[in-house]
């Protein structure tokens, strides 16, 4: 223990892992709120939170349902924001080994943060360190704060206190950066044009999936071989 503590660079490590966890633990709270609001129970919300476990999935699901979406809608939004953390997963694998059941837990636990919080370390021990401190931590205050969230969902109206904007807003921060690159502007720009063009004439939560088409701007054309 006392040689774990005289490591100055994991002691950083941990107290940035853990306090990342508690700033995405408040997010929770809205899910929550949102949740419940959208009509889930208090059980199924944190059900949902406890093996979901994936913050802009789960948004994206209730966000639906609220809406009078379908089933099928809600869940092809949902894995299609999903769908980025098996990139992740791949990036991950060479630096987290074990048994089957440390890898499955590793792979519950592959988010952007957990990600982003280890490969912003210079060496494989502080790597593997911020992967684990941090998914362990989210994980905890994610759901501690949908319990919290979906407790007072049913005396507290999101659209109030904006708890209902908290989330998007969080993730226009993180797409604005991106929007400095030209590409990721086209990309963005297209989904938003396809999924305001098909809201009239599309069931609630496919416009989210055709604006999924942007994408195909972020494919790097062919290179042509050299003879």
């Amino acid at each position: 223990m006392s040689k774990w503590w005289r490591d100055e660079q994991l002691r950083a490590v941990v107290a940035a892992c853990v306090t990342l966890g508690f700033a995405v633990g408040v997010f929770a709270v809205s899910f929550g709120v949102t949740s419940v609001s959208a009509g889930a129970s208090v059980a199924q919300t944190c059900v949902m939170s406890l093996l979901v476990f994936t913050g802009a999935s789960q948004f994206s699901a209730v966000s639906v349902f609220g809406a009078g979406g379908s089933a099928m809608s809600a869940f092809g939004g949902a894995a299609l924001l999903a769908a980025r953390n098996s990139v992740y997963g791949l990036a991950m694998a060479p630096h987290l080994h074990g048994r089957l059941g440390t890898r499955l837990l590793a792979a519950h636990l592959v988010l952007d943060e957990s990600t982003a919080m280890a490969a912003g370390q210079d060496d494989e021990r502080h790597r593997v360190a911020a992967f684990w401190i941090t998914g362990a931590s989210i994980y905890l205050f994610w759901n501690l704060g949908t319990l919290l969230g979906a407790v007072l969902g049913s005396a507290i109206d999101p659209t109030v206190y904006g708890l209902d904007a908290a989330f998007p807003a969080a993730f226009v921060a993180m797409l604005w950066p991106l929007l400095r690159e030209r590409r990721s502007a086209v990309a963005a720009a297209i989904g938003a044009v396809v999924c305001l063009a098909t809201i009239p004439f599309v069931p609630i939560g496919v416009p989210i999936l055709c604006a999924a088409v942007g994408v195909v701007v972020g494919i790097p054309a062919p290179k042509e071989a050299t003879p």
